[in-house]
């Protein structure tokens, strides 16, 4: 099926994708398509370096009659966000992403699909493969680690572009224009605690929460989509309230940067108090669904007898641990108060690991406000602190001030109505973070604009990529190049 793909218009973008989408290709394990940009480079005869911390430029001359003009650095992201179903058997180190069409989307069998930002990579090396596309000098910009703290974009180094423009490609709506993004730090508490032998008495049950929608925790966070580890939390509240249960483990979500779809506990009861554990378990996936038919209609809750553990959590840390879970806050945290419908902050309970003696609980804070995102991430440390777990601060990145009134933001709205019957696109900043306000620190004169094709579901299995939104994309980017 990847093949069919590969012959979608635009060919020389699907093409590409195609080709990208066999690399494997991890945050922080980008070794295998830093090695294919490379050879890619090669392949073109173009010139390539790959500075200090893995990010690949790959520069191209100006077409015929477009030397004169100024250098546009075109810029997207290498890695892709690794995350599939737990029933889907497979190995994103040595396996390429599987793809289907869908009507007009193209997903992935049962894992992310890898547009988020593996299009806009595409797109760029459609341009730079070109010998017939006008377009000024090219400076090609891949910077590695985007998903997991940015560290690609913080390395760059200063004096190795030119160009006065930067044309991000890793927005995921193809009517807007991203002039701004929001900042985030990780918060992360962890710690060892008191184990006690199982009681006597007492059976063990597995209960899974799973089927959610999950999403981006920033580009999705406003749509208030359940979070598996908020949910289980609320669970295990209630059975240790009402029924004494023993924890024995907790496994909640899987990444900083998604909405948890999926959590799994291994619990103790006395044994005389089982069926009304199955039945209160029962009756919370009635009052769940009711509370989230509409964001996640296929939310299950379900508990099925497991294997007896040897220890469970000591039952005073428990009741702590449950607290602390309970009081970190989730979601938004305040909305904009100058654009309409923007989050200004949020945090994302992301994961959260209790097992054999150690806990980990961790979070990915957003804000478009420094000031802001630093009260949140304390708010949340004074939680994990009451809980004893020794919090650090990872992973920080600064927001990108919007400048609504640049050339770029100008150019780009005029070539948006002459291709679409004089239609305005949306000029906005976004909750999700973007490396361009990190760049702009390496590159302060630089001016910079994101745009990109419809992309829905990032960083969840559900990551789909409307077809005949990237050919919208691919014209429009086509035309913005010629424009310059």
């Amino acid at each position: 099926m990847n093949q069919a793909i590969a012959q979608l218009a635009p060919q020389e973008v699907w093409s590409h994708f195609v080709a990208l989408n066999e690399v494997p290709r991890a945050s922080k394990k980008e070794e295998q398509v830093i090695a294919f940009m490379q050879n890619f480079a090669q392949q073109h005869q173009l010139e390539c370096i790959t500075d200090a911390v893995g990010n690949v430029i790959i520069k191209k001359s100006a077409s015929a009659g477009m030397e004169e003009k100024a250098p546009v650095c075109m810029q997207a992201h290498l890695d892709m966000v690794h995350q599939k179903n737990n029933d889907t058997v497979f190995d994103f180190a040595t396996q390429g992403i599987d793809m289907y069409i869908d009507g007009d989307w193209v997903r992935a069998k049962g894992t992310t699909l890898g547009a988020d930002n593996g299009l806009g990579v595409a797109a760029i090396m459609a341009v730079l493969s070109s010998t017939t596309l006008k377009h000024p000098p090219i400076e090609a910009l891949f910077t590695i680690d985007e998903e997991t703290g940015m560290t690609g974009a913080k390395g760059l180094q200063g004096g190795l572009l030119e160009a006065p423009i930067l044309l991000n490609l890793d927005t995921e709506e193809d009517d807007e224009l991203t002039i701004g993004c929001a900042g985030g730090v990780d918060v992360t508490g962890e710690n060892t605690y008191a184990t006690m032998t199982t009681p006597d008495g007492h059976v063990a049950y597995n209960i899974t929460i799973k089927g959610l929608s999950g999403g981006h925790s920033g580009g999705d966070i406003h749509l208030g989509k359940g979070n598996a580890n908020k949910l289980m939390n609320r669970l295990l509240h209630q059975l240790i309230t009402e029924l004494h249960i023993g924890i024995a483990q907790i496994n909640g979500g899987s990444l900083r940067n998604a909405i948890p779809r999926e959590s799994v506990a291994i619990v103790t009861v006395a044994s005389d108090k089982n069926e009304i554990l199955t039945s209160t378990i029962q009756n919370y996936q009635e009052v769940i669904f009711n509370e989230y038919q509409y964001t996640d209609p296929h939310i299950n809750v379900s508990v099925a007898p497991a294997s007896m553990p040897n220890t469970i959590a000591d039952h005073h840390f428990a009741l702590q641990f449950i607290a602390a879970c309970y009081a970190i806050p989730n979601g938004i945290y305040r909305m904009d108060s100058t654009i309409a419908g923007l989050v200004q902050s949020s945090n994302n309970l992301s994961k959260i690991v209790l097992q054999d003696g150690q806990y980990s609980i961790q979070n990915l804070t957003r804000s478009s406000n420094e000031t802001e995102k630093w009260d949140l991430a304390n708010t949340i440390k004074v939680a994990l602190n009451m809980l004893g777990a020794n919090v650090s601060y990872s992973g920080d990145y600064p927001g990108w001030q919007p400048k609504p009134n640049a050339p770029i933001v100008k150019l780009m709205i005029e070539k948006y109505k002459s291709l679409h019957n004089n239609e305005i696109p949306k000029v906005n900043a976004v909750h999700a973070g973007l490396e361009c306000g990190i760049i702009s620190g390496h590159y302060p004169a630089m001016d910079m604009i994101s745009f990109g094709p419809t992309i829905h579901g990032a960083h969840s299995p559900d990551e789909r990529a409307s077809i005949s939104s990237t050919q919208k994309f691919w014209k429009y980017l086509v035309a913005v190049l010629e424009g310059m």
